[in-house]
């Protein structure tokens, strides 16, 4: 007995452990039919072939990660389908042993239900182009983020037969119901993707969707009526956990408050994102991170993030913006860069890195920083510092601006009769409010040095802003108090870690750093040399010898093993070394132990290596340089 239903031309649902829906080229002859399907249970659709006239599965595209959408992928696999995933959730797919390897379960604050993944990793062909179409056997869809059930979640929309059908994974069950609330759930006591629901629900409405798919439940003819019917209800359900009513239609009509005529601040994301408006109806960003966010869940895992474009409609509709052709960052802090790989991708958005940001973000594996984006973005042009450069009818500036983190600046320019400066996190701006004062917002691991805040406050005063833009607090306007506000607070900070540091013996400096392997992260071959930069620092006022024991596995090797050289009285230098894995093993640790003059700091330094045979492994991270 077939358990297959066809739901419009050439479109069957089959009933498995999810609903798994085939879709061919109607037009193609019976019986030389290639098929797609979306998600793939446990695999009963290939027992449904033959009936339907259907030679084979060439492509699989997955909704989301869940195990009862995907546990027979590897029939699938041996059936020589290639499988597709959302761009966010692909290492529960091809690398899940790291999920399950490294997933915390003590002391578990992460409620995301990620151990619904699969037992084993299968390979994937290709991460799915959101906001744009992917096309195979002859059939072509539309691929919209839908995040609420989990956050990569995505729908696929198909034009046929003069309906929009989505395939809405498990978004919606029925007309204001969800396969399981629990699902979405992220972390502890909040709403991430409930709230999450209420948007996706609403924004997949406006594609002009006719009829909707669902992985679990009949399908809904109505599909605008019950995404509006879920939408209300799960804002009541939002509500009803929160102290204050949260309005999310009006952060998805309206998410940008005019700071002038031609400045937008979006208030939806979760670090600031500044929108310039040319007068030609272009647009250029100042920082794109986290747009629309509802929160940041628990774990640093790429699952655990959601770049995606949900106030670029409002943007065109509200502000007349043509193209947003630029896009800048202050830093190279995942909330601010987050999405600017997605706006390249979809819009064509070209990104201006300045110099000293630039290194960074085009290798993350570089250096041990916190708050990396997961790939490489390189910029499609560098910015020096202090020459100004134009866009359209404004000349900007890129100011280097240590402080926060080393690899910041700061962008001024004069917009709307203003001299506006874009800050990043510089300070934490609470704006005076209930007595309080603004704070010096700096971390030690983003290598923080004594007199950066005093070098930014200077910086200021050069500029003399009258508004100052910053990454996460309300801008402000600024006036003299202010600018002598900020020289007392960045000298302040110096005087306190001069009192607390014992820096006239051991200059080290606020970061506790005399020595870094560079790379931090490397991925390697067994028996291939890997090339590494020693960077040191004479934390003493008076020359010293410098002496570097390389600390290797065993039996690795390295050229040279030993490093001796002077440094002149708190001078930084940098030695070469190669070193030769061979062995393999995941996170395989090599060290510097460092002595400087008397001062024995040991193992002072550390570097992590991913080291294959040379076979092709699943499991392995590529370097990302």
């Amino acid at each position: 007995m077939s358990i297959a239903t066809e739901i419009a031309p050439g479109v069957w649902r089959i009933a498995d452990t999810c609903h798994v829906y085939l879709l061919v080229d109607p037009q193609a002859p019976v019986g030389e039919r290639d098929a797609v399907t979306i998600d793939f249970g446990s695999g009963l659709v290939l027992d449904e072939l033959a009936g339907l006239g259907i030679r084979r599965i060439s492509d699989v595209l997955m909704t989301h990660h869940h195990r009862d959408q995907g546990q027979g992928l590897p029939l699938a696999v041996e059936h020589g389908a290639r499988i597709h995933v959302p761009p966010i959730e692909r290492e529960l797919f091809d690398r899940v042993e790291e999920m399950w390897e490294g997933r915390p379960l003590d002391n578990d604050y992460n409620l995301r239900q990620d151990r619904f993944s699969l037992l084993a990793s299968v390979p994937v062909h290709a991460n799915v182009p959101e906001y744009r179409h992917v096309e195979a056997s002859g059939v072509r869809l539309r691929v919209i983020p839908t995040p609420g059930h989990t956050i990569g979640s995505v729908s696929y929309l198909l034009d046929r037969a003069g309906e929009v059908l989505a395939f809405s994974g498990d978004l919606i069950y029925a007309p204001g119901k969800v396969w399981s609330l629990a699902a979405t759930q992220w972390s502890y006591t909040q709403n991430e993707g409930p709230a999450m629901t209420v948007l996706s629900a609403q924004m997949l409405a406006r594609e002009g969707v006719t009829r909707l798919a669902p992985s679990h439940g009949a399908v809904i003819d109505d599909a605008a009526s019950a995404l509006d019917l879920l939408a209300r209800t799960m804002q009541e359900y939002v509500d009803s956990r929160r102290s204050y009513p949260w309005d999310l239609m009006a952060r998805l009509d309206d998410p940008y408050v005019a700071l002038s005529e031609h400045l937008l601040l979006n208030r939806t994301s979760m670090s600031c994102s500044y929108v310039v408006l040319s007068e030609n109806g272009e647009a250029l960003i100042v920082d794109y991170g986290y747009d629309m966010t509802t929160g940041l869940v628990p774990g640093q895992e790429r699952a655990s993030r959601r770049p995606w474009l949900a106030s670029l409609p409002a943007l065109r509709r509200n502000h007349g913006v043509t193209k947003i052709t630029v896009a800048l960052p202050t830093h190279y802090h995942d909330d601010h860069i987050a999405g600017m790989p997605l706006l390249r991708d979809v819009e064509g958005t070209a990104l201006w890195i300045p110099e000293n940001v630039a290194p960074t973000m085009a290798d993350p594996w570089l250096e041990d920083l916190p708050c990396q984006w997961y790939d490489p973005i390189v910029a499609d042009r560098v910015l020096a510092l202090d020459e100004p450069f134009t866009w359209n009818e404004y000349t900007f500036t890129a100011h280097a601006q240590p402080g926060h983190t080393l690899y910041a600046v700061a962008y001024s320019l004069e917009i709307d009769g203003n001299t506006v400066v874009f800050t990043g996190d510089q300070q934490e701006g609470l704006g005076g409010r209930d007595g309080r004062r603004d704070i010096m917002n700096y971390q030690y691991r983003n290598l923080f040095r004594l007199g950066d805040y005093v070098q930014s406050a200077a910086l200021y005063r050069r500029i003399a802003p009258g508004l100052m833009a910053s990454g996460h607090w309300e801008p402000r306007w600024v006036d003299d108090d202010y600018l002598d506000y900020l020289d007392d607070a960045a000298r302040l900070v110096d005087d306190l870690h001069r009192r607390l540091l014992p820096l006239d013996e051991v200059g080290i400096g606020p970061d506790g750093q005399a020595a870094r392997l560079l790379p931090y992260r490397s991925a390697a071959t067994v028996g291939r040399p890997v090339d590494y930069s020693v960077r040191l620092r004479n934390p003493s006022a008076a020359r010293a010898a410098a002496r570097v024991s390389v600390v290797l596995p065993v039996g690795w090797r390295s050229s040279p093993g030993e490093i001796e050289i002077e440094l002149g009285p708190h001078e930084e230098a940098a030695v070469q070394l190669t070193v030769t894995p061979t062995t393999s093993g995941r996170r395989q640790r090599l060290a510097l132990d460092v002595t400087i003059g008397d001062l024995r700091l040991g193992q002072h330094a550390e570097a992590l290596m991913d080291v294959t045979s040379g076979l092709t492994s699943a499991g392995l991270t590529e370097s990302p340089a």
